[in-house]
């Protein structure tokens, strides 16, 4: 049922896409937080998670063990479960009447899906070594990245999580300069020996504020490919890997528990349009 509700974070509202039967958004005080398709789970509506998808759709075939941190409507987990039959998934969401809300109204009887309510941090010091192919960070509060996922010792925790040859995926957002994706990067660059990122191209040059996508790992990854099909999707991205990726860094330091920057704050024009998980 389309309607406000209140949840842990703030004021929820549910809306039906008009021009699609069984697909709906979710906003939490205005800010849109997730879109998913009930009838095509592999319809991905937002660029930034088309992005994910991208990269999910070049790993090697079969199954996978997914950890999700941060959920909302789970559009991703749902995409997992329909383009990757048999693979198991757990989320990590903090909001446990937004969690309430979505399975009441959208449904969480996807396959292999399971949701805890847990604060994310606190649930990565749940997780057996070794014991994922994916894990994705895409968790945020009122439009800002939740505590303490960005940091060198949180990024090191999802390392020993992810197999040999598993990946890390993550969104973030950032304005003029890339001042919070520059650490960002140089967090994860002192970790995985593999990055890249995907942007739109006026984001990556700080002309305005919105998602950038990181996708890291201990083993190669398939860069060239991730770029073709980034540069040819309906509203292309930018894939930035390589020698370019680290002029992006430049002298920029890691993120730690103890030298944490403020997360970006997206402008309040652009606020309730801004999507996130």
């Amino acid at each position: 049922m389309p309607g406000r509700y209140p949840v842990r974070f703030g004021t929820a509202e549910l809306l039906r896409d008009a021009d699609r039967g069984n697909a709906w958004l979710v906003s939490v005080d205005g800010v849109a937080q997730s879109y998913v398709d009930l009838d095509d789970p592999a319809n991905l509506e937002f660029d930034y998670v088309r992005r994910f998808g991208d990269v999910v759709d070049r790993l090697p075939p079969g199954p996978l063990d997914a950890l999700h941190i941060g959920g909302a409507a789970c559009t991703l987990p749902r995409y997992v479960a329909a383009t990757r039959p048999g693979s198991r998934q757990l989320v990590f969401d903090a909001d446990g009447e937004l969690v309430e809300l979505v399975r009441a109204q959208l449904g969480l009887r996807v396959p292999g899906l399971r949701v805890r309510v847990t604060d994310g941090r606190a649930g990565l010091a749940t997780r057996r070594e070794d014991s994922a192919d994916l894990v994705v960070v895409d968790a945020f509060e009122r439009a800002s990245l939740a505590g303490g996922l960005a940091t060198l010792e949180a990024t090191r925790a999802i390392a020993g999580i992810l197999r040999t040859t598993g990946t890390y995926l993550a969104n973030i957002t950032d304005g003029r300069g890339l001042p919070f994706a520059r650490r960002f990067l140089a967090t994860l660059r002192a970790v995985f020996p593999e990055v890249l990122l995907l942007a739109d191209p006026a984001v990556l040059k700080g002309r305005r504020f919105g998602n950038l996508v990181f996708a890291a790992s201990a083993a190669p990854l398939p860069a060239e490919e991730i770029a073709r099909r980034t540069a040819s999707a309906a509203f292309p991205a930018r894939c930035v890997h390589g020698d370019e990726l680290r002029k992006l860094a430049g002298r920029a330091v890691p993120i730690t528990d103890e030298n944490r920057p403020p997360a970006p704050q997206p402008p309040e024009d652009v606020l309730g349009l801004f999507p996130h998980s």
